[in-house]
């Protein structure tokens, strides 16, 4: 009782949360920066719907149109970006490798950030140090090399040459985001499992595993992410059009010479964060819990 007290009176005091009480102190402290914030995260989406469903002539007559609203909602850019260009082949092409390259790096990523965390053996902070520098190397520099080895290996212009090459920058961002859940796993739990006998590979599925889900999500959600909006690998290494993916096809196929499409331009770019956007609405709760910490002792 005596702690309720406590915090009854520091939030009433000045000191406390007490200064919220009023309301004009309220709007500048809280109302007035979450307006600011919603505008700033939530106007591209409104530009890009708006955009997608304004005629030609409203995106250009700005004496007669207000730029920010649209008087005559059409469906023809939309129409026209799912029925005369390529764009559902991109979008399930996008689908399709994310997927992939997602479970792919998340197979490696358990495996090494087990071995780094769990097994204590000695340079273990050293190669989880590298693999964390490895993140830091823009793709970039990496696309050079990896355009060889695709080109000696004969993947170019297939969906293998990106489900295979997204993980070099996939496998150690989901590493060093791993290491840090493993972490803060109890190591008790697995000396119990080792005193009855409990191989690693049973402490790793059975254990490990289970209790490392929001994590793995976390992980995950990120990986497909990154998958989904790589833009360097998917221009250099895939060159047929029905073959690209969805942030590639729409800059490359949508924008001929200096004739800008901005109607499908923006339907495409609306339509192809939609999936991203799912994603996250249905594991927001396992992915706040990996990000606020794990399993506790």
């Amino acid at each position: 009782m005596t702690a309720i007290k406590e915090v009854e009176r520091l939030d009433t005091d000045e000191g406390g949360m007490g200064y919220l009480q009023s309301l004009p102190r309220r709007v500048v402290t809280v109302y007035l920066p979450l307006l600011v914030f919603l505008i700033v995260l939530l106007f591209p989406f409104y530009w890009m719907t708006i955009t997608a469903v304004k005629p030609n002539v409203e995106m250009t007559d700005y004496v007669n149109y207000n730029p920010f609203w649209v008087v005559h909602p059409t469906l023809e850019h939309i129409r026209y970006l799912l029925f005369e260009t390529s764009y559902p082949g991109w979008l399930l092409n996008t689908v399709i490798i994310s997927t992939a390259a997602t479970f792919l790096s998340l197979a490696a990523a358990v495996l090494a950030a087990y071995a780094i965390e769990r097994l204590r053996f000695s340079g273990a902070r050293q190669v989880g140090l590298a693999v964390f520098l490895a993140y830091l190397v823009p793709p970039s520099i990496l696309f050079i090399p990896l355009s060889v080895m695709v080109f000696n290996l004969g993947l170019y212009d297939t969906p293998f040459a990106l489900i295979l090459t997204y993980p070099t920058f996939l496998i150690p961002f989901c590493t060093w985001l791993l290491m840090g859940y493993f972490r803060s796993i109890p190591f008790e739990l697995e000396e119990c499992a080792l005193i009855d006998g409990a191989s690693r590979w049973q402490i790793l599925t059975k254990i490990v595993l289970p209790l490392s889900v929001p994590g793995l999500i976390s992980a995950g959600i990120f990986a497909f992410t990154l998958s989904w909006n790589e833009f360097i690998y998917a221009l250099t290494f895939i060159q047929s059009s029905e073959k690209k993916t969805v942030p590639v096809g729409v800059l490359t196929e949508l924008v001929r010479s200096d004739v800008y499409e901005w109607g499908a331009l923006m339907a495409g770019a609306l339509i192809g964060s939609l999936p991203v956007v799912v994603l996250y609405s249905f594991f927001v709760e396992h992915y706040v819990s990996s990000m606020t910490g794990a399993v506790k002792e």
